[in-house]
C-alpha cells in the first residue's frame, strides 16, 4: 500500500463525451493529432526531397487509411479471444486497441505499392515519411497513456503510476490502484528522441535509405526493450521468452540494417 501511495496517480477519464452517436475519447483525439501532424511533416519533407505535392498527399491519402486498418487488424489478431461474444467491438477503434506495428506495416506496404505503380524513388520517399511516422507514433502513445492501454508490469520506482479511473478499467482493463511502469510514456519519449536524432541526421549529407534505416533500427530497439516492461495477457509467442512485437522488432532491426548497409555501399561507390 505504501508503494501505491507514493506512485503518481493518474485519474484521467478517457472519455470526453458524446458527439451525436460518436463517443469522443482522449485516445482518439491524440491519434487524430498524431496522424494530422505526421501527414503534414511527411508532405513537408517529401517536397524537400523533390516529390510533388500531389504525389506526397496521394501517398498520405492511401497510406493513412491502410495504416489505421493495419493497426486495428493486428491488434485484433493478437487479442482475438478478448472479442468473443462482442464482435461489434472490433469496429470501436475510438475506444483504444491498436497496434503501432500494424499501422507501420499496413501504411508502408500500401504506400510502397503506390510508389512502385507510379515509378517513384522508394527509399527517398521512405526517408521523407519517417519523420512524420515517428513523431505521429509518439503522440499516439500519449493517447494510449490517457486510455490506460498497453500498461506496464508492477513497478516500485519513484516514477511508477497508478490508474484510478474506473472508466479506464472498464474500457481497457488496466488495473486500478496498482503501481505500474508507464510504458506508454517510455515509448513516447523514445520516439520523440528518435525524431530529434533523425532531424539532426537529415541536416547532414546522407544517401537514400539512411533515414529510414536509422528509424527502423532505433525504433525497433526501443520497442524491443519497452516490451519487457509491459503486461502480455496472451503470453509470449510459442511459450518462448519473446512476444510477437519483439519478434517483429528483430525483423525490422535487420531490415533497417540492410537499408543502412545499402546506403553506405552506394555512397562509397559514388565517391569511388
Amino acid at each position: 500500500m505504501t508503494d501505491a501511495l507514493l506512485a503518481i496517480k493518474i485519474g484521467i477519464n478517457p472519455e470526453i463525451g458524446h458527439l451525436g452517436g460518436l463517443l469522443l475519447t482522449w485516445h482518439g483525439i491524440f491519434i487524430a493529432l498524431g496522424i494530422g501532424l505526421g501527414v503534414w511533416l511527411g508532405v513537408w519533407f517529401g517536397r524537400k526531397a523533390g516529390f510533388t505535392e500531389d504525389d506526397a498527399y496521394t501517398i498520405a491519402l492511401v497510406g493513412v487509411p491502410a495504416g489505421i486498418i493495419g493497426a486495428r487488424v493486428l491488434f485484433i489478431a493478437e487479442n482475438w479471444s478478448d472479442f468473443a461474444g462482442r464482435r461489434l467491438d472490433i469496429f470501436r477503434i475510438n475506444q483504444g486497441g491498436i497496434s503501432l506495428y500494424g499501422a507501420l506495416i499496413g501504411g508502408v506496404l500500401v504506400a510502397l505499392i503506390y510508389g512502385v505503380w507510379k515509378g517513384l524513388p522508394l527509399l527517398k520517399g521512405l526517408d521523407a515519411a519517417s519523420f512524420g511516422a515517428i513523431l505521429g507514433m509518439g503522440i499516439g502513445r500519449i493517447g494510449c497513456f490517457t486510455a490506460g492501454c498497453c500498461w506496464g508490469v508492477e513497478c516500485h520506482r519513484p516514477w511508477a503510476v497508478t490508474f484510478t479511473s474506473p472508466v479506464a478499467h472498464d474500457l481497457v482493463g488496466v488495473p486500478l490502484h496498482l503501481p505500474i511502469h508507464p510504458t506508454q510514456l517510455y515509448e513516447a519519449f523514445a520516439e520523440f528522441a528518435i525524431f530529434a536524432f533523425l532531424y539532426w541526421r537529415s541536416r547532414k549529407p546522407h544517401g537514400d535509405g539512411g533515414i529510414i534505416g536509422a528509424y527502423l533500427m532505433l525504433y525497433s530497439t526501443a520497442r524491443f526493450t519497452v516490451e519487457f516492461f509491459r503486461v502480455h495477457e496472451q503470453g509470449n509467442v510459442l511459450g518462448g521468452a519473446l512476444d510477437a512485437s519483439q519478434w517483429i522488432s528483430a525483423g525490422l532491426f535487420l531490415l533497417g540494417t540492410a537499408c543502412l548497409w545499402r546506403q553506405r555501399r552506394n555512397t562509397a561507390q559514388t565517391r569511388g
